[in-house]
């Protein structure tokens, strides 16, 4: 049983090897507002130590890499009117996270479980992504009032043939085979095998050589054969186009469960978050990583100005009546023009990269 003051996250030094521990198993591993700096002040400190020859992350429990943040702090917080502290923790997250993709040392993530949200933040921003046997990869953003972030706005759009739209839109949950053949993965290693990784890391090994002796084949990716549909399902310059799409295919088309299914799940988002996602999706593709994560902290700094976002987390996470009551509450309600100002320069409020 884990003790109340042992630490929420975990640093140790082994041979060459900087290892990271998120250690919140009875919370899926939630990165905490106190996590995200500490792990922030970590990697800055070992990417500086010529002792450190590379770093691993990896979460406690086997059944969560990372759920996410943690969005239930984030919900109290705008409750109690103190907004500008989760302001102020996305603006610390999103450094964190350009850290991580611009890190100047292998960094290894040993995915295993469940890695959403905040997770992915720390995990398949780093040079090596590394997926056990059974993981289940979501953005489930727009469900809860929110927008893909934690660079989503760079790495979904470079997915193939309109994937990463197909995730934003849906909240999609797929697995280690799938993130393989998207690009999200970069290796497939049994779970009982990430100790080896780590022993042979500790000893200086080259990261590529030992991910190569290790790699195991994930089976057949279930996402491969809806590619096709979903670039062309995904196709239009709207939500709505793209609702029509999925429609009229499920009427008879050949991918008519596929297309009835994303359609019945993108009904049930927020049409705001669902507006601003396809927006972000569509800026993403021309952005670099930094202006991308500038991007999300545009929307960030505002995101808890509309409603949505509470109304989501109150129904997912806290009443949990999966019942959220989403104003406007259709996608015909939603003012272009109130997306459009959500990415509006902050000026001297932009976020910044130490």
């Amino acid at each position: 049983m884990r003790r109340v003051s042992e630490p929420e996250i975990l640093f140790e030094v082994r041979g060459r090897l900087g290892l990271v521990t998120l250690n919140r198993p009875q919370a899926l591993n939630a990165l905490t507002f106190a996590m995200v700096r500490e792990l922030d002040a970590g990697l800055r400190r070992w990417a500086s130590d010529p002792a450190i020859a590379a770093v691993a992350i990896r979460g406690q429990g086997g059944r969560a890499f990372c759920a996410g943040g943690d969005i239930r702090a984030i919900y109290d917080l705008a409750r109690e009117g103190r907004a500008h502290e989760a302001v102020a923790f996305w603006r610390t997250e999103y450094g964190l996270n350009a850290l991580i993709h611009d890190y100047p040392k292998p960094y290894v993530a040993l995915i295993e479980g469940i890695v959403m949200g905040g997770g992915v933040g720390v995990s398949i921003l780093g040079s090596h992504r590394v997926v056990a046997g059974k993981v289940t990869f979501a953005m489930p953003e727009v469900g809860i009032g929110f927008y893909p972030d934690v660079g989503a706005t760079y790495f979904l759009p470079r997915l193939p043939r309109r994937a990463g739209l197909w995730l934003a839109l849906t909240g999609a949950r797929i697995g280690a085979a799938d993130c393989l053949a998207l690009g999200l993965a970069t290796h497939h290693v049994p779970a009982a095998e990430f100790d080896t990784v780590i022993a042979a890391l500790a000893d200086g090994a080259a990261v590529d050589r030992v991910l190569a002796g290790l790699t195991a084949d994930a089976g057949p990716a279930p996402v491969a054969v809806h590619l096709a549909a979903i670039e062309r399902l995904f196709a239009g310059d709207s939500v709505e186009a793209i609702l029509a799409a999925l429609d009229a295919e499920a009427k008879g088309g050949a991918a008519a469960e596929f297309a009835a299914t994303a359609a019945a799940a993108i009904r049930t988002k927020s049409p705001t978050s669902l507006k601003i996602a396809f927006a972000q999706m569509r800026r993403g593709a021309d952005l670099d990583f930094r202006a991308a994560m500038r991007t999300e902290f545009r929307l960030a700094s505002r995101i808890l100005d509309r409603p949505d976002m509470i109304e989501g987390v109150r129904a997912v996470v806290v009443d949990k009546d999966n019942a959220p009551r989403w104003r406007p509450d259709t996608l015909a309600a939603v003012d272009d023009a109130t997306v459009t100002a959500m990415f509006a320069p902050l000026g001297e409020r932009e976020l910044t990269f130490a």
